[in-house]
């Protein structure tokens, strides 16, 4: 007996608005018993500018999450993760070094709230984009980048809330994709050829409506200020040695337990839709660095052993419901092996692989503006940290203390050297991870323009690596040019 096919109510997903919230998020939380976190969260620029927020959060009482259990409303507990990611980062980050312990003010009713939601106590893409915003009019569309705003953001920034708030359009956009496909799905268990081409259409043009939202990052995000003052918030403390934190941050608990634990950053691959548009699509991905079946024969040997794989990991950092459906949805996904068996129909595969070309072009524009925003941004700094022998600035708030003495480890001086990988806020090696990703889409087309389109793109880099040859320390691939090597931290990634 085949599997139900998902409810979306069930798992809190709206079909009009996919995985964010059907209720606003609201902007406050409402008992005035949690105005000491909202004080500090609503004036967090200028606490972290004063160097204050530490000692503003040293000296929160311990509240309790006794009355947001009585308020009994998803949208409190919400909007508590929200805040108490925002302290928690800002505490962590907001200091000349990064703060290795949290104070348990913090600590223990941000392990409460998160147990509740089934979320990490770390800030992920959930409490940055999925809760963390508002409609400016209720009744206009959310897709509609002038209709949003943030609720927090760590800088104050217009380029910290366009950076977020693209994604929520991504979210608000593509929403209408699960209705489709899931009707889709039911559609092939009853061979109805006409209705899943169909389907596959409007995916395929959603995903290019997505894209299109998604390449207006650079209206009003600038590469120089994301890479200097607003991604160095967006790091965990996973994989964040060189950045000074060699065991990651100390967590006590409501036991008075300590232990050091391990989380990693807001990444755009925490998206759920995302990962559904993969799941639907019969989009498989390996860990990073392993090649498809057919080429582990001609591998060679004595490699290093096989990394985890990110993306599985990342479902970990979604709210519970959202990661039961995607789990759900992986077990009903018939489209590619429906496709398959009617390979010879030509409007269904068609169909199809139009779908996994608009996939592969979403991830080739992402690649090409983390390349803009993090990869030369970093190498620049690289450079000139080579040249001036110190350290590599511009990753954090500032280069150096105020005493012009350079700070010693953390996001704020990161050591240049040849061997640093850069690495996500999700704490995975960048590049590879983004071009396998970006090749892996389309390994399951029907037609044959993938080695087409290959190959013509190699034509391309081969006459770009002419016009780029001077500039050493940069290379070529399938996504464009980028440096290959530089600090810690990232780009939010898909």
């Amino acid at each position: 007996m085949m599997p139900p096919i998902p409810v979306l109510s069930d798992y809190g997903i709206s079909e009009t608005l996919g995985f964010l919230p059907a209720e606003l998020p609201i902007q406050r939380l409402t008992d005035p018993y949690y105005e000491p976190w909202e004080v500090i969260a609503q004036n967090l620029q200028a606490l972290i500018l004063a160097k204050r927020i530490r000692q503003l959060c040293d000296a929160l009482p311990i509240l309790g999450v006794e009355k947001l259990k009585r308020a009994g409303r998803a949208e409190e507990w919400r909007r508590a993760y929200v805040v108490l990611g925002y302290l928690t980062h800002s505490y962590i980050w907001g200091g000349e070094i990064p703060a290795q312990r949290l104070p348990a003010s913090i600590s223990i009713p941000f392990q409460q709230v998160s147990e509740y939601l089934e979320l990490p106590p770390i800030a992920t893409y959930a409490s940055t984009c999925l809760w963390n915003w508002r409609p400016i009019f209720p009744h206009d569309p959310i897709d509609d980048l002038t209709n949003i705003a943030t609720t927090l953001t760590f800088t104050g920034s217009l380029d910290e809330s366009w950076f977020y708030l693209v994604s929520v359009a991504i979210e608000a956009k593509g929403a209408a994709i699960l209705p489709i496909m899931l009707h889709a799905i039911a559609a092939a268990r009853k061979d109805d050829i006409k209705t899943v081409t169909a389907c596959l259409n409007l995916f395929c043009e959603r995903i290019e409506e997505v894209t299109d939202l998604m390449v207006r990052m650079d209206e009003n995000c600038d590469p120089y200020v994301f890479y200097h003052r607003i991604r160095p918030f967006l790091a965990g403390s996973k994989n964040m040695e060189e950045a000074g934190l060699p065991n990651g941050v100390l967590y006590e608990d409501a036991s008075g337990h300590v232990e050091y634990t391990k989380f990693a950053g807001g990444s755009n691959a925490q998206s759920s839709l995302i990962q559904a548009m993969d799941i639907l699509l019969d989009i498989k991905h390996r860990p990073t660095g392993i090649k498809k079946a057919a080429d582990v024969a001609e591998a060679p040997t004595g490699e290093a052993p096989p990394r985890h794989n990110f993306l599985q990991e990342m479902q970990s950092y979604m709210p519970g419901p959202h990661r039961r459906f995607l789990q759900d949805l992986a077990k009903v996904a018939n489209i590619h092996q429906f496709v398959d068996k009617h390979r010879n129909v030509e409007m269904l595969s068609s169909a199809y692989d139009s779908c996994l070309r608009a996939v592969r072009t979403f991830r080739d524009k992402h690649i090409e503006i983390v390349t803009r925003y993090i990869i030369i941004p970093a190498g620049k700094t690289r450079r000139k940290a080579n040249i001036t022998g110190g350290t590599a600035p511009g990753i954090a708030l500032k280069t150096s203390p105020s005493n012009g003495h350079k700070a010693e480890g953390g996001l704020n001086s990161v050591k240049a050297s040849s061997s640093s990988v850069l690495k996500g806020t999700g704490g995975t090696a960048l590049i590879p991870f983004l071009r396998q990703a970006r090749d892996e889409t389309t390994e399951n087309a029907i037609g044959n323009w993938v080695g087409k389109l290959v190959a013509r793109r190699r034509e391309e880099i081969v006459e770009e690596e002419k016009r780029v040859k001077e500039r050493e320390g940069f290379v070529c691939g399938l996504a464009g040019m980028w440096y290959s090597e530089g600090g810690m931290g990232g780009l939010c990634s898909f």
